[in-house]
């Protein structure tokens, strides 16, 4: 019974992809051959995405305000949400220009982070958000296209030698250059 059962589904996922077309099949070898993360430069208020060691994007963002900082660490992915909704103990915010997740979430392994839109484009580069990374919404909108769940994101507090060229000439360290 088993071996049906496996077999079964084979040939559900056969039977998938041959139905899919090739875009589905030119998607499936993308993922699986590219190796993605996102790493964000907290004193930069920049995200770089990352793939196979090359930058391919980097957007501002805004992070963590003092009291309220960004965790740091490397995280995954876990989920993807289009016009989301907006919790917190006593309101709820549902999908509009009124929402502070903006139009889409990226959520994290870090429970209660994420990476989203916002309803105040204004805060982008500064450091204004409760923990979370934020980016303009058709920033967001770019990137939510690009990611899947188990991709890597990595938060860094610091610029370590790791991540320097990653973040060379950003806007704040030329500001930093031209003082």
């Amino acid at each position: 019974m088993r071996a049906r059962v496996s077999w079964a589904v084979m040939g559900l996922v056969i039977a998938g992809t041959l139905t899919a077309g090739p875009a589905a099949a030119e998607e499936a070898a993308t993922t699986t051959t590219t190796t993605r993360r996102l790493i964000v430069s907290i004193p930069d208020r920049q995200l770089a995405v990352v793939e196979n060691n090359q930058v391919v994007e980097m957007y501002a963002v805004a992070v963590g305000a003092a009291a309220t900082p960004s965790p740091i660490g490397t995280f995954t992915i876990v989920n993807r949400v289009t016009n989301p909704t907006y919790y917190r103990p006593g309101k709820v915010v549902p999908p509009g220009p009124r929402n502070p997740l903006g139009t889409r979430w990226i959520g994290l392994s870090q429970k209660g982070y994420g990476i989203h839109g916002t309803d105040v484009p204004q805060s982008i580069g500064y450091a204004k958000s409760s923990g979370c990374i934020r980016l303009r919404n058709a920033d967001v909108e770019r990137l939510f296209e690009r990611v899947r769940a188990g991709d890597v994101v990595e938060l860094h507090a610091t610029r370590t030698p790791e991540i320097e060229p990653y973040f060379e000439s950003t806007p704040a360290q030329q500001a930093a250059a031209e003082k």
